[in-house]
């Protein structure tokens, strides 16, 4: 799987187009995430990839290149 597909798991979650969702985006001052829907986001980036997002690990996600390095990281023990 490729990067694209959490791009558009991001895109849906936090209802805006995955065009916005490039990796210099804010996920909150950009994409108006809040805390609530960063917690969904991880729910919904496991389901799609199998990669668990660490609850300590969600503060330090700021932006969507922060879940790409992330994802990239985690996704080979996936």
């Amino acid at each position: 799987m490729d990067f694209e597909k959490v791009r558009s798991v991001i895109a849906e979650t936090l209802t805006c187009d995955v065009e916005a969702a490039a990796d210099s985006a804010r996920l909150v001052e950009d994409l108006g995430a809040d805390s609530l829907m960063l917690v969904e986001l991880a729910m919904a980036i496991e389901e799609a990839t199998g990669v668990t997002v660490e609850d300590e690990a969600l503060p330090t996600l700021k932006t969507v290149g922060d879940i790409k390095a992330y994802w990239e990281a985690h996704s080979q023990q996936a």
